[in-house]
C-alpha cells in the first residue's frame, strides 16, 4: 500500500482576504501570502493604505483589489467578500487582524474606549467569521488573538477582554463551521508594530523588562507571525482547527 504524501505547507493558488491587512501584522501576513503564491486583497478602513498595500501585492505578483472594510459594520464586511468573489472567484483564507487598544486602568477606562476595541477586536471578529462563514464552502479562517488573552496587563482591561473573547469565539465558530471550514488563532506576544508605539523601542525601560522576560531575548518582528498564518491557511493543516497558537518567544508572565 503506498501512503499519501502530506501536504505542503503553503498557501498558493490560494484565495486570501486579510482584513486589517495593511498595517503591522496584517500587512506582513498579506505580504508573505502574495510571495508564497496566493492572490491576496489586503483591506482597512483608510482608503490610501488600502491604495498602497494592493499595488505592493501586484508588485509582489498577487491579483487583488482595493476595497475599504469597517469591521464594526456588517454591511461593510458583506461589501469586501462581495467585491473579492468578483475579482477572486472566491474566498480561501480569511484573516481577522483588525485592531484598537485603549490604555487606561479599568477604574479610569471610559464605556466609550471600552465599548470601541470590544467593538472592534472581538464583535468585529464575530461579523467576519458570521459573513464569511456563511459563504466559504471550504477553507480557512485565521484570527489574530494576543498573549493578552491569559496574562495581565497593566492599563489593557479592554484589549484583554476582547482577544480573551476572540480565543473563545474561535472555538465555538471551529465547532459550528466544521468539517468544511477550519477556524483557529494567532496569539502573539510583543511585536514592533506602529500600534506597539514607542514602549517597545529599544533602549525603553519596558522593552529592556519585555527582553529579559523572553527567552529568546527580544521582541518579534510581524514577519515572525506570518509562517503560522501560512500553515493555517495551507492544506497541511487540514486537521487543524479551534487551536489558539501562541508565538510569544517564550515570554515568562510569572514574575510580573
Amino acid at each position: 500500500m503506498t501512503s499519501k504524501s502530506a501536504a505542503k505547507v503553503t498557501v498558493e493558488g490560494k484565495n486570501a482576504v486579510v482584513i486589517g491587512g495593511t498595517s503591522g501584522i496584517g500587512r506582513a501576513i498579506a505580504h508573505d501570502f502574495a510571495k508564497d503564491g496566493a492572490d491576496v486583497v489586503a483591506s482597512s478602513r483608510d482608503p490610501e493604505s488600502v491604495a498602497e498595500t494592493a499595488a505592493e501585492l501586484r508588485e509582489l505578483g498577487a491579483t487583488t483589489t482595493e476595497v475599504t472594510c469597517d469591521v464594526t459594520e456588517s454591511e461593510s464586511i458583506e461589501d469586501l467578500y462581495e467585491a473579492t468573489e468578483e475579482t477572486l472567484g472566491g474566498v480561501d483564507i480569511l484573516v481577522n487582524s483588525a485592531g484598537a487598544v485603549a490604555q487606561a486602568s479599568v477604574t479610569e477606562m471610559s464605556e466609550t474606549d471600552w465599548a470601541r476595541d470590544i467593538d472592534v477586536c472581538l464583535t468585529g471578529v464575530f461579523r467576519a467569521c458570521q459573513v464569511f462563514g456563511r459563504e466559504m464552502d471550504t477553507g480557512s479562517i485565521v484570527n489574530i488573538s494576543s498573549m493578552s488573552a491569559d496574562q495581565s496587563r497593566e492599563e489593557r482591561p479592554s484589549y484583554c477582554a476582547a482577544k480573551s473573547g476572540v480565543n473563545g469565539l474561535t472555538r465555538a465558530a471551529s465547532a459550528d463551521l466544521a468539517p468544511d471550514v477550519r477556524v483557529n488563532a494567532i496569539a502573539p506576544g510583543f511585536v514592533k508594530t506602529e500600534m506597539a508605539g514607542p514602549k517597545l523601542e529599544e533602549g525603553s525601560a519596558f522593552r529592556e523588562t519585555v527582553d529579559a522576560r523572553t527567552p529568546m531575548g527580544r521582541v518579534a518582528t510581524p514577519d515572525e507571525i506570518s509562517g503560522a498564518a501560512i500553515y493555517l491557511g495551507s492544506d497541511a493543516a487540514s486537521f487543524t482547527t479551534g487551536e489558539i497558537i501562541t508565538i510569544d518567544g517564550g515570554y515568562d508572565d510569572s514574575s510580573q
